[in-house]
């Protein structure tokens, strides 16, 4: 419903959005990723985004503290990641406990934590163990929050649209069956208890071909017609949000809050990435979902609701691994420069060169990583890392027998060379370097003179 001001306080609104004071109540996120090694510190990219741009909410793939401080008084509201491996052990709740108390306390609320995510796509890349014990996660953590008395962070998790059945029309979507009843509906019944949102992350650029690239880019076009609903789409984003809601629906809980945790297009691709990845399509998606956004007309099944988005991503991130597109979602280049404009620049906010006059502050890690056992990880973990990876499609040759890396015959030894292997194989993302706690992430290389590490 709309809010209702009184004269003056409406004057004094109106006077701080001419002035430019007041950051806007329904701004656009974005997701800040860290996988390359000439990204700017965390202190400048905070300044950044508070002086130079409208973006008033920012996603992180983990609970960094550099970012967390970094993000400490700027009013820009910062969604936290729980790496995947840790869900099992935060079913407990002492370890929830402890979590709030290790990466949330330290910087709550001077940096205005909004949304923790408990992992990452848990459902699309599994493994069971993980799907399993999410919800229960989720509801520890929550009650470890209400705990330490904080009440404004909702815990929630990120969704590929794996979670859905392919269909051709958004009425007839729904829930893939063994994850709808059996995961999604006890989860939605959380988050309507909490108050919480479910997240998804739509992208049309997965279902871009020429026939459709209007549709997905947010072009004039036809529109395309669902017959049972009778609404018409004109753009794919809609689509896909109504396809949820739909599958929602069907599950007797369409009054849960949707949040938009991804989407994105690539601005560069590999040959066969074309005609897709490019910088005009990058800017006509990301402008054209700005626009959209600013509108508030909603969707064709959800009209004038207004969903919190995080575009994908802020950088292009040159050690993101896979192809070409894959380091270049970005919004803007690591010098702060925008790839393309797609109106979320305060006036005079773009700059011509790398700023210089922000304090540099410190910087992320950078250069190349190793994901190896902690020192105290346990016998117990190091075996069960190895049969898990082992058990994901790596290649474990070289720590059997006559393998190049057998030597040192150890656990520990041949733990730490899977786990990075699965590291590295999974996109050097931080929330795959953590088995339950067990891991770390280094900069020396563990290679010895027959074993070396991939890198």
């Amino acid at each position: 419903m709309p809010i209702m001001f009184s004269y003056p306080a409406a004057a004094l609104l109106f006077l701080l959005l001419l002035s430019g004071a007041a950051t806007a109540v329904h701004s656009i996120g974005v997701n800040y990723g860290t996988l390359g090694d000439n990204l700017p510190p965390p202190a400048q990219v905070a300044q950044f985004i508070k002086d130079k741009t409208t973006i008033d909410r920012i996603k992180i793939f983990d609970a960094n503290p550099d970012i967390l401080r970094a993000f400490a008084n700027t009013g820009i509201l910062v969604a936290i990641t729980v790496p995947n491996g840790e869900i099992p052990s935060l079913t407990d709740p002492k370890s929830a406990l402890r979590w709030v108390t290790d990466h949330i306390k330290p910087f709550y609320p001077d940096t205005h934590i909004n949304h923790l995510l408990v992992g990452n796509e848990v459902l699309h890349w599994g493994p069971q163990e993980l799907i399993d014990n999410l919800v229960s996660a989720m509801s520890s953590l929550h009650n470890a929050l209400i705990q330490e008395g904080i009440t404004d962070i909702a815990v929630t998790t990120a969704h590929s649209l794996a979670i859905l059945e392919p269909s051709d029309l958004p009425s007839l979507a729904r829930f893939r069956p063994g994850w709808d009843v059996g995961v999604l509906a006890p989860m939605l019944e959380f988050h309507r208890q909490t108050k919480t949102p479910f997240m998804v992350n739509p992208y049309p650029y997965f279902m871009y071909s020429p026939e459709k690239a209007d549709m997905a880019l947010f072009r004039p076009n036809k529109g395309f017609f669902d017959k049972y609903t009778r609404r018409t789409y004109g753009n794919l984003f809609d689509f896909l949000l109504d396809s949820v809601y739909m599958a929602m629906k069907k599950l007797k809980y369409a009054d849960v809050e949707i949040v938009v945790g991804e989407t994105g297009w690539a601005s560069l691709g590999e040959v066969f990435e074309q005609p897709k990845c490019s910088v005009p399509n990058a800017a006509d998606y990301n402008g054209g979902l700005v626009k959209h956004f600013d509108a508030g007309k909603g969707t064709p099944l959800m009209p004038k609701k207004r969903f919190v988005t995080y575009i994908f991503g802020l950088f292009n991130e040159n050690q993101k691994t896979g192809s070409l597109a894959e380091k270049n979602f970005g919004l803007f280049r690591p010098d702060f420069s925008p790839v393309y404009d797609v109106g979320i620049m305060r006036a005079g906010g773009a700059p011509n060169k790398p700023i210089k006059d922000i304090p540099a502050g410190p910087a992320l890690t950078v250069g190349k990583k190793y994901c190896v056992p902690k020192s105290d990880a346990s016998d117990a973990a190091l075996e069960s890392n190895i049969n898990y990876v082992c058990g994901q499609g790596i290649d474990c040759a070289p720590i059997k027998p006559g393998g190049s890396c057998f030597k040192p015959d150890t656990l520990k030894a041949h733990a730490s060379y899977v786990m990075n292997a699965y590291y590295h194989a999974k996109g050097l993302d931080d929330f795959n370097c953590d088995f339950s706690g067990s891991a770390i992430i280094i900069s020396t290389d563990p290679s010895n003179a027959s074993c070396k590490y991939v890198s």
